[in-house]
């Protein structure tokens, strides 16, 4: 594990909007850069997601739960569950977001995100099959991946991965 400036773990309010944007946004970058179209990380998609999270987090009766990682009062990474979107989902809870920015990967942040937004409790998730490092993580959180797969064509086909635990 890296070593790091130390974070906390918190709920967002509101006035978090423009960090998790930006955090997400720039996570994209990292994470997808030549796998989906620059548009999902450009300043278009920064100003869309602003607007998102300032949307969501103003609504008092969330139907997605939400925490963020903070290092002072920087947002340096979120994570999000809720219900599953599809038709037929394996588990009745999911996680729909886990984002840190890469220079504060193996601190621990993406692993207190996960036990503050799921803690142990059964749920699934879907993630990029060309995403190894986040694949392995979930396999280390008891996540197994199952027989369903879908892709994207809004996401140049990215092939995602459903895993559940």
């Amino acid at each position: 594990m890296t070593t790091g400036t130390p974070f906390t773990v918190r709920t967002p309010v509101p006035e978090d909007a423009p960090g998790i944007a930006r955090v997400h946004t720039q996570s994209w970058r990292e994470t997808y850069t030549g796998l989906v179209p620059e548009r999902f990380f450009d300043d278009d998609a920064l100003r869309r997601r602003e607007e998102t999270w300032t949307r969501m987090l103003a609504e008092p009766s969330r139907r997605v739960r939400v925490r963020v990682a903070v290092v002072g009062e920087t947002i340096i990474g979120f994570a999000g569950t809720g219900q599953p979107r599809e038709d037929d989902p394996a588990r009745e809870h999911a996680l729909h977001l886990l984002y840190v920015l890469r220079e504060h990967h193996g601190t621990g942040a993406g692993q207190a995100l996960l036990d503050a937004v799921l803690g142990g409790e059964p749920a699934q998730l879907w993630v990029a099959e060309a995403n190894p490092r986040a694949i392995r993580f979930y396999e280390r959180n008891g996540f197994r991946a199952d027989s369903a797969s879908l892709t994207d064509p809004g996401l140049e086909d990215l092939r995602e991965v459903r895993m559940v635990r």
